[in-house]
């Protein structure tokens, strides 16, 4: 059960298999750079894997673009990002998606929903800053990814804008949810016991992942109210987007990926 909650089946994939390093998206040609940043988790130097979908030198709309950092769920990985692609390279944004450490191709053993992935977040952030063709920074994450940014934003006022998606509510009621999911898969977990489990479980995370369950609680305080029902108009007026940077999308409805639009 400790499982489920630090080392849920890690998404395997290979690198292929997000998509082309170049392609067309509505007349505009871009490509996607994968690259890969350092990142310590108890002194170990552990390397981050990263992808990063913009415009080519020719077709960059201005020398720096707002960039969108989206962030995963647990037991997902970078292809999760490929469901926004469309939304946000189309504001005239650009994308980078990273394999969380203990997800995907990145190395380490065990995740810590949001504990230590906001010094994943952290690293990205600071290697974007250090290049000359990224401006302003937003974070758009799922599940996992969403208290990711919760609690990377909550220490990094210069984020321009958050797209919260799922995150849960407390992480008390997470873990209890587990159990429940466990009773129902056939563990016999006696109601009177959960308390008892919770502190078992509590105990175990600490010692294999070395992080306190009781830590994260505080990601469920009051929240930014600048965000918008619209993802995309959102985005726009956060990340400061030229309205000439945008692209009109004729297949902004259908789901296949921005490479895939001159089959539809």
């Amino acid at each position: 059960m400790v499982n489920l909650i630090i080392r849920p089946p890690r998404a395997k994939y290979q690198v292929d298999e997000l998509g082309p390093t170049t392609f067309t998206f509505c007349g505009r040609r871009f490509e996607r750079t994968d690259f890969h940043v350092s990142v310590q988790r108890r002194g170990m130097p552990l390397k981050l894997q990263c992808s990063h979908w913009h415009p080519i030198a020719a077709d960059r709309p201005a020398a720096a673009l707002p960039c969108l950092i989206y962030l995963h769920g647990n037991s997902s990985c970078r292809l999760e990002a490929h469901s926004i692609l469309r939304c946000v390279l189309s504001t005239g944004a650009t994308v980078v998606a990273l394999d969380c450490i203990g997800c995907g191709l990145s190395d380490g053993d065990y995740i810590t929903l949001g504990y230590f992935e906001r010094d994943d977040v952290h690293a990205v952030v600071e290697h974007l800053r250090s290049i000359e063709s990224v401006s302003t920074i937003g974070l758009w994450g799922r599940s996992m990814g969403a208290v990711t940014a919760l609690l990377h934003a909550d220490r990094d006022p210069s984020i321009a804008g958050l797209v919260v998606d799922s995150a849960f509510a407390n992480l008390d009621q997470l873990v209890h949810e587990v159990v429940e999911h466990g009773r129902q898969e056939g563990y016999t977990i006696p109601t009177l016991a959960v308390k008892i489990v919770m502190r078992w479980i509590r105990s175990s995370v600490l010692k294999r992942a070395h992080f306190d369950l009781k830590e994260l609680s505080d990601h469920n305080s009051p929240r930014p109210q600048y965000l918008l029902d619209s993802a995309g108009i959102f985005l726009q007026t956060v990340l400061h987007m030229d309205l000439a940077w945008q692209l009109h999308d004729p297949f902004a409805a259908a789901s296949a990926l921005p490479w895939c639009q001159e089959s539809l």
